[in-house]
């Protein structure tokens, strides 16, 4: 134990542990068997309280509150914990110095009231149990071949009575056309259910691969030759405790902690792996980390290990030292929030796997993605009867554990921006290792595909370039050894796996010598046939390590089986011919003459939808263009010009905007010189704070393709003050949120985002919307230059600028 602390002090750690639902031995006593309460009620006797770490023994004791995943690596050495009043009195009686944090208690504190738009309260970027099964539900209408959602069992409550709780339910997405086997990646999310980020980003990686079928190259070949297994809400039971604002992280099986909200079992210490061996779960039933009476006592436990029994291979004998074979294939995940982590086992003893050095070097290359720092799962305590342990344990399987943000109920503002966009691309590349992650684990990425012509007549050549990089690796904590590319190569439509033939591409620079290369290939398609083709690239090191492979698509003509599409692209307006460019479907494309605006392109039999675009105008899509072999189709296109319908560069004074005070025009700062619009003239904003900046009514009857644009400069409080846009069709009956805004951006920067809810509004409004909370009050937010743009009949746009009226269209 004082070896783990003088490690922690050594690297500077702060725990940062949530323990609301995680008493103290005085608080369970005390709240074990007590009446429901309503959420204010608990949550208003809840303080967060930041407690200094002094010795080693302190430590052991407070991590027996919570998970030892629940931390975040900042600085001085201190503990944020939820308490109670009880466990303050605990607190003090165990000799803990502490004091309370007035910010996150408050935020704890704050009713939630319910979002105009659907998701978790106080939370619109995250769907509710409801609505994440409705998501599904809809995935599987619209895609009927590629998706299935199955039902896998039922949750505690579904148990005891068929009229409540949940059915537990899985997404399988695979190209049902094809035939298997195909290797599975399975991922499960918020199997602890105040985890709020895990379930949306699932979510949204489903439908990120499932709506790319067909117009996305790796989505592609992903749905066709692998499966995906995805339990997007793996604790509904709790999750509907934690969507009301409680810290909830167990199940709720009530034969525990009866009556209270610390009952249930945690589902990750339920596992029939090395359940309850090592002093990495509780068996006091109101602690956080209640394993259950017995090994997978609990329902969902159950259901989830029979489901990967059933889709993964045993693949690793039983004792602890064996390794799963270097094929071994199948990934898994468990994705939880939060500490900014990637995981993989073993989580109850720090000795390594017999897969160790592919679990580390997959880890890195996982967290490379993320920016999250890779470690084996035992961390500074053990942890046992979990997931990731059991689906290799068991299996042999290659699985993770991925640690999501920084908080339970994360800001969608930092979801949005931060934790979606870096972990959907750290899934895209652990599907993509599935077939066999320990070999691929530490071969180089290819990345950067492009060709030169995206669409060509058969027989023709088109020039492919690439990059394989074996440099993509987070080394937090250790340095992943990285080798020169030793090769690349490309396959047409059937991969090696398949019995696809190998074609090489050569170094763009003349040898591949370094850990970051070009490639360049010619790929001639004489003797192929009209279509869609799918090119796959891989690299390989100089250790003989292939990575996993990227793909991008190649469209080709033949002018002996095709149709001819052609016509003209002018502006609605004047008629003049415009230089455009001509799509049918998503890889059939050519460009315009600009001096006539006239288009020619030669189609494959079948039917598309057509969209021309051009600088400056709104594109314009025709459906359902049935393209026959040997006929030629006459297709026109109109596009109508953007124009502007409002600006204001808050040069001439108030044009008509409603000022909610303290909001004002200002010369302390501007985009344009020398006035714009600030939320909080001379000073800081208050505390508190809900003021809006509103626009006149503006008649967008007969716009569309409507965008709002404007400069800012932004200085909150991140994550506790926000600077909100808002747009409004009814007159500002509802409002709908486009951007929202936080932390500090001092200097001015341009921001353009789609307003096109706003088409056809007859009484149309913008809003710019300031909210912070009790403290921490700073400059707050410029705004100027705001522009309103839309296709439609223009009118002469004012030839003074001065003159910020709205248009009317002709």
């Amino acid at each position: 134990m004082a070896v783990a602390l003088l490690a922690l002090l050594a690297t500077s750690f702060t725990l940062l542990f949530r323990t609301a639902m995680t008493p103290s031995p005085v608080a369970a006593d005390a709240e074990q068997g007590a009446a429901a309460q309503t959420v204010e009620q608990i949550n208003g006797d809840i303080s967060v309280v930041r407690v200094q770490i002094d010795s080693a023994a302190q430590i052991e004791l407070l991590s027996s509150w919570a998970d030892d995943h629940e931390l975040n690596a900042i600085s001085d050495n201190e503990v944020y914990l939820e308490v109670t009043s009880q466990d303050m009195a605990w607190l003090d009686l165990n000799g803990f110095r502490y004091e309370v944090d007035q910010k996150r208690t408050e935020a704890l504190r704050t009713p939630r009231s319910p979002n105009a738009g659907g998701g978790i309260p106080g939370y619109a970027c995250y769907r509710t149990v409801e609505e994440t099964y409705t998501t599904a539900e809809n995935i599987v209408a619209a895609h009927p071949t590629l998706a299935e959602w199955i039902d896998i069992g039922d949750s505690w409550e579904k148990t005891q009575n068929p009229n409540a709780g949940y059915d537990l339910m899985v997404l399988k997405l695979t190209n049902q056309n094809i035939p298997g086997p195909k290797p599975v990646f399975f991922a499960t999310s918020s199997i602890h259910a105040r985890e709020y980020t895990p379930a949306e980003l699932l979510t949204r990686f489903a439908e990120e691969v499932v709506n790319g079928y067909g117009t996305d190259a790796d989505a592609t070949w992903l749905l066709d030759h692998h499966e995906l297994h995805f339990v997007l809400q793996a604790n509904p039971d709790g999750r509907k405790q934690a969507e009301t604002g409680l810290s909830w992280r167990k199940n709720t099986n009530n034969n525990f902690c009866s009556n209270s909200t610390n009952r249930g079992i945690d589902l990750n210490r339920n596992f029939d792996f090395q359940w309850g061996c090592c002093g990495g779960s509780s068996g006091s039933a109101c602690s956080a980390t209640f394993r259950g009476p017995s090994p997978a006592s609990e329902p969902e436990t159950q259901a989830y290990q029979a489901y990967g029994l059933s889709i993964f291979p045993d693949q690793r004998a039983d004792p602890i030292t064996a390794a799963a074979p270097l094929d071994a294939t199948g990934t898994y995940v468990d994705i939880h929030s939060y500490s900014q982590l990637v995981l993989w086992p073993w989580g109850f003893t720090a000795s390594g796997t017999g897969n160790a050095a592919a679990f580390t070097t997959l880890g890195r290359h996982l967290a490379y993605f993320n920016g999250y720092a890779p470690d084996q799962s035992v961390g500074l305590y053990p942890t046992d009867g979990t997931t990731d342990d059991f689906y290799y344990g068991k299996l042999g399987v290659a699985a993770f554990t991925f640690e999501l943000g920084t908080s339970f109920f994360q800001s969608c503002s930092v979801f949005e921006e931060t934790i979606l966009p870096d972990n959907l691309e750290a899934l895209w590349h652990l599907a993509k290792s599935a077939r066999t992650p320990y070999m691929t684990a530490g071969g180089p990425d290819a990345i950067n595909l492009a060709l030169s012509d995206i669409t060509v007549t058969l027989g023709d050549s088109v020039t492919l370039t690439a990059t394989a990089d074996d440099t993509r690796y987070e080394n937090q904590n250790g340095t992943e050894p990285t080798q020169p590319i030793a090769a690349v190569e490309y396959y047409v439509d059937t991969p090696w796996w398949n019995g696809g033939t190998a074609n090489a591409m050569s170094p763009s620079d003349g040898s591949f010598n370094t850990s970051v290369e070009g490639a360049v290939a010619t790929i001639n398609t004489a003797g192929w046939t009209g279509g869609q083709h799918l090119i796959y690239v891989r690299g390989q090191d100089s250790n003989g390590n292939w990575g996993v492979p990227t793909a991008i698509f190649l469209y080709v003509v033949d002018p002996a089986n095709a149709a001819t599409l052609q016509g003209y692209v002018r502006d609605a307006t004047t008629n003049q011919p415009l230089l455009a460019t001509v799509r049918a479907g998503v890889g059939y494309v050519t460009t315009t003459n600009p001096s006539t605006g006239f288009y020619s392109l030669l189609l494959p039999p079948g039917t598309y939808d057509v969209t021309a675009t051009a600088n400056n105008h709104a594109p314009d899509t025709v459906n359902n263009v049935v393209a026959t072999a040997g006929q030629s189709i006459e297709q026109d296109f109109f596009l109508e010009p953007f124009c502007t319908i409002f600006r204001d560069d808050v040069e001439n004074g108030n044009v008509g905007w409603s000022a909610q005070s303290p909001w004002a025009i200002t010369t302390e700062s501007a985009n344009s010189p020398t006035h714009s619009w600030t939320d909080s003239p001379g000073g800081n904003y208050g505390g508190g704070a809900d003021t809006s900046l509103t626009s006149p009514s503006l008649d967008l009857s007969d716009w569309s393709g409507v965008r709002l644009a404007f400069a800012q400069s932004c200085n909150t409080e991140a994550g506790y003050d926000f600077c909100h846009v808002e747009v409004s069709n009814d007159g500002g009956m509802s409002w709908s949120e486009i951007a929202l805004f936080d932390g500090v951006q001092p200097s001015w920067e341009q921001v353009a985002l789609d307003a096109s809810m706003l088409d056809g509004a007859a009484d149309a409004r913008i809003r710019f919307r300031l909210t912070s909370d009790g403290s921490v009050h700073r400059e707050g937010w410029y705004v100027d230059d705001v522009k309103l743009t839309g296709a439609g009949a223009c009118a002469e746009p004012p030839v003074s600028l001065s003159l910020y009226l709205p248009l009317v269209a002709r």
